[in-house]
């Protein structure tokens, strides 16, 4: 049987259609996703925020690629998030920590993972939610984030079997920290071959 991809074609929705009487997927959104602090919805935006600085946020975001944002050009990159805030009680800030790990990519043509575990992507973006004091924490203020771009040449060459890496380890692979607004010319940066390797 053919993959669900194959048959079916996503519509980019705008919210207005109707659910049921007097409720529209709008309300569904707002009921499923106005919490930006979870570790899920957090994960989802950080990649929508990535999107949309590499001018990639129109589409319809793709759950089983091996891959979260493809930027025309065809640069694959992959977000990860971290925050010192956390939805449940704290008695102190969590330490940052950020997902590596090697895996195997989903085949929706197959039904099937890949045999291999690899990092699929070209370049990494960490997205660290770096806002301290929950009375103020405000996801949607770009000012509370900080963003981090290496690209997984360099990951895979310094810290191959690595399965998760912190702020100090990003520094030390000489990752470049940059606000929402220089996301876009960081991933291009990371995604240049070394110059050793380039065509002149």
């Amino acid at each position: 049987m053919p993959g669900l991809a194959d048959l079916y074609n996503v519509p980019v929705r705008t919210g207005d259609e109707p659910v049921a009487e007097g409720a529209t997927l709008r309300d569904f959104w707002r009921w499923m996703g106005s919490d930006l602090v979870t570790n899920t919805m957090r994960g989802t935006f950080a990649e929508f925020l990535v999107a949309l600085a590499v001018g990639t946020a129109g589409g319809v975001r793709e759950e089983w690629a091996s891959h979260d944002v493809e930027p025309e050009g065809g640069v694959k990159i992959e977000v990860k998030t971290s925050a010192y805030l956390q939805y449940w009680s704290q008695e102190a800030l969590s330490t940052p920590t950020f997902d590596i790990a090697p895996k195997r990519a989903w085949d929706p043509d197959t039904g099937r993972y890949s045999g291999e575990q690899k990092r699929w992507s070209d370049v990494y973006v960490f997205c660290l939610h770096h806002h301290q004091d929950k009375l103020t924490l405000e996801p949607l203020d770009l000012s509370q984030w900080t963003f981090f771009v290496l690209s997984t040449a360099r990951l895979d060459a310094e810290r191959r079997e690595q399965k998760s890496i912190g702020l100090g380890g990003l520094q030390e692979l000489g990752a470049e920290q940059v606000s929402f607004e220089g996301i876009a010319e960081a991933v291009r940066e990371a995604a240049r071959p070394p110059r050793n390797q380039r065509v002149s």
